[in-house]
């Protein structure tokens, strides 16, 4: 049987109204693009990795990752560290941000957070991983997630190790992208691995890598037997991704639909971060907005040299002057942002 993209489902209490998971992404999973993934038909969204050393020692930027908007509901925040008992005081912080699940990820490959012994690494420690998940699920009442990946080695199996063991020690949900650490994001997610997980433990497997497309994402369901998809690259700049695989209807969107939507996503991200936070930020996002053919190579080189987003926004709408027109629509059917306020510094929620 056909699973539906479309059709609800649960990771312990909280519903989950499509099989659609937007990948938490260092730099890139703010919460401009989470609210976007959402209108957009991700069923569950993801903060980027939050760090529990900066939230143990009341770090201002860190802080910032728990600022949360009532319309990115549910929401999974992403936290990593190597120490159970700050990861305890982390997930509570993160539950009181109003954050529906607290994820740990235990899959970052990168070298800055392995060298912690944090992220990937722990796969190779299945004690002191399934210490921090125990720690986590006995901290908070929200469902606990843990993202893996296959081991730190080509080849490794280690997440079929660990990852019963990360269930019994309370995790209501695991995440497998099937790419060893020394791959990084190289060669072909081996999915075999995911049907492999799927078969030992009894909580749902959300499949992660090389999800891009609506047939790509029904194969990957179907091989696996996983209970929804993850997807991260093919969104970045491209929410129509989801749509289309929710609809199955590919298509690319015209010049105005992107010049709006990208405009909108400037104007979130400055009231996020900041201009001057934001103005850096966005140059990777120009890149992915205006490329792949929708946009000449030289007005993404102009683009990116413009020195604030005001003077982007200005060039763009006069590129494409019927965006002006589909932007306020947008703006209209976009609510308000609402978020829910912690006792913390007020520079934390005034962008930057």
């Amino acid at each position: 049987m056909q699973l539906d993209l479309r059709s609800p489902w649960s990771i312990g209490p909280v519903e989950i109204p499509t099989r659609l998971v937007l990948a938490p992404m260092a730099g890139v999973s703010v919460q401009a693009f989470r609210r976007q993934g959402r209108r957009f038909g991700a069923g569950l969204v993801c903060s980027e990795m939050v760090s529990c050393a900066g939230l143990h020692h009341g770090n201002e930027r860190t802080l910032g990752y728990l600022r949360i908007a009532r319309d990115e509901h549910p929401l999974a925040v992403q936290i990593f560290g190597s120490e159970p008992a700050v990861m305890a005081e982390a997930a509570r912080m993160v539950e009181a941000a109003g954050a529906d699940l607290v994820d740990i990820n235990f899959g970052c490959p990168v070298r800055k957070v392995t060298k912690t012994g944090a992220g990937a690494t722990l796969l190779e420690e299945p004690r002191r991983a399934a210490r921090i998940v125990s720690a986590v699920a006995g901290a908070v009442s929200v469902p606990v997630s843990v993202k893996l990946r296959r081991g730190l080695a080509n080849g490794s199996r280690a997440c079929l190790d660990v990852g019963p063991r990360l269930v019994e020690a309370g995790a209501s949900t695991l995440t497998l992208h099937p790419r060893s650490a020394q791959q990084m994001y190289t060669g072909d997610a081996d999915h075999s691995l995911t049907a492999e997980l799927v078969e030992l433990v009894p909580v749902p497997v959300i499949a992660s890598g090389d999800v891009t497309s609506a047939d790509r994402a029904r194969a990957v369901l179907a091989r696996t037997g996983a209970a929804a998809v993850m997807v991260g690259r093919a969104a970045q700049g491209n929410p129509w991704a989801l749509r289309a695989m929710l609809e199955d209807r590919p298509g690319q969107p015209d010049r105005e639909e992107v010049v709006a939507e990208l405009v909108l996503f400037m104007r979130e991200s400055v009231r996020e971060l900041g201009e001057r936070r934001a103005a850096g930020f966005l140059k990777k996002f120009y890149g992915w907005y205006l490329g792949g053919g929708r946009f000449p190579r030289a007005l993404r080189q102009e683009i990116v040299r413009l020195p604030s987003a005001a003077e982007v926004e200005a060039r763009l709408l006069e590129l494409a002057p019927g965006a002006r027109a589909l932007l306020r629509r947008l703006e209209r059917t976009v609510p308000e942002r609402e978020e829910v306020v912690l006792g913390l510094p007020i520079s934390v929620y005034g962008g930057g």
